[in-house]
């Protein structure tokens, strides 16, 4: 199963709450306590995010953080690498030579298509639309497509097994 770690979720919610309110710059406790995520857990986060370039952050009482570029510039892509590193399905879907079986594999084309397919969607997803401050991305979750999803998922289990 593809599935972004608990901390690049995390991440995700903490950038959306400073997308929320880009007027002032907001402290690790006061994140914490809007997010319901442990301050320690937002600390370790914002210093990731901060690395990464997402987040800008100003010293001192009156110091906090606040995002690096618009919430419309900064793609669901640059929040995942930041927390998981690049995107890769396969290990050869990460680059060439990075693969023993590399030169007799049939199927490794076909996993780099997928992962740049992927990549690219990500890459025109904003925070904007992941915080539901745009309007192409807010709103409910595509329910029906998610059950067909699962669906389709217990099929294929009962199918090999």
């Amino acid at each position: 199963m593809l599935r972004i770690g608990k901390l690049t979720d995390y991440a995700t919610v903490i950038l959306a709450t400073l997308a929320a309110d880009r007027s002032r710059l907001q402290n690790a406790s006061s994140l914490a306590e809007r997010t319901h995520i442990a301050a320690p857990t937002v600390s370790k986060l914002l210093k990731q995010l901060h690395r990464a370039g997402l987040v800008n952050s100003t010293r001192g009482t009156r110091g906090g953080y606040q995002l690096a570029r618009e919430p419309d510039q900064i793609s669901a892509g640059a929040i995942l690498d930041a927390l998981e590193g690049p995107l890769a399905l396969t290990q050869c879907s990460s680059g060439s030579g990075q693969c023993g079986i590399e030169h007799s594999c049939s199927v490794g084309r076909s996993w780099q298509k997928l992962t740049l397919s992927i990549r690219r969607s990500l890459n025109e997803i904003s925070l904007a639309q992941l915080a539901g401050l745009d309007a192409r991305g807010g709103g409910p979750p595509a329910e029906r497509e998610l059950k067909f999803m699962g669906r389709g998922a217990r099929a294929a289990t009962k199918v090999t097994t």
